[in-house]
């Protein structure tokens, strides 16, 4: 049997803190291995637990999730890190993005919709509540977009496939639907997102699709491509 995922839980809320963890009790591949109240402790238990995913409040005392984040994704080893929080502001989804974050869900979900995303985010995928996924796309595209730091995209080998896996992914597809529209296991569709990511030398699938939007890559009139 496959061990169960560690979740650490980060909310100001101690209510609110206590009824996740009331759900996710339910799960039988899911256990909470610890909670804190503010981006400083999370920092810390982070550290001391090693969960395999932090579900993340952004505004909180002391420390706000942002922050956390960022921290630890440069400390915590494998952890992934999953936003959960009432703000859909557009710095907020972006900052959160940039830091590390690997998905970004606003809190009225269903609770079968967040058992959902916590599996897709540990299958590797950026899980994103339906309507930030509509703007944040949107604003990939448009000039105001934030731009994500990186080598420029001429200086990158990436192939034409993970070109159009990208592209899909910004279309807000995930592994398994975009295997089924390519014709290709979903695990081969994983293997040119990761290998995607590394050329690109970014943290999560969002910030890969921004820079083939704000690059125009992948389009046949501008793709180039070192390796077929």
């Amino acid at each position: 049997m496959t061990d169960p995922i560690r979740i650490l839980l980060v909310d100001d809320q101690p209510l609110f803190r206590g009824a996740i963890a009331a759900l996710l009790a339910e799960q039988p591949d899911m256990v909470v291995v610890g909670e804190a109240e503010n981006g400083l402790i999370a920092v810390e238990r982070a550290n001391a637990l090693h969960p395999d995913l932090v579900i993340m409040d952004v505004e909180m005392p002391v420390m706000n999730g942002v922050e956390a984040t960022r921290l630890i994704r440069e400390q915590v080893m494998d952890v992934k890190l999953v936003m959960l929080t009432v703000s859909d502001a557009d710095e907020h989804v972006f900052d959160a993005l940039r830091n590390g974050a690997h998905g970004y869900l606003l809190k009225d979900l269903r609770p079968d919709q967040l058992y959902d995303m916590i599996r897709s985010v540990m299958r590797d995928e950026t899980p994103i509540s339906p309507g930030v996924a509509g703007r944040l796309i949107q604003d990939l595209g448009s000039p105001r977009e934030v731009t994500w730091t990186g080598p420029a995209p001429q200086e990158q080998a990436v192939t034409r496939r993970e070109l159009e896996i990208l592209r899909l992914v910004a279309d807000g597809l995930s592994n398994k639907e975009i295997g089924r529209k390519l014709s290709i296991t979903e695990g081969t569709v994983k293997n040119h997102v990761h290998n995607a990511l590394e050329k690109l030398h970014m943290d999560n699938r969002i910030q890969a699709a921004a820079y083939v939007i704000r690059h125009g890559l992948g389009r046949p009139d501008q793709e180039r491509p070192r390796h077929s």
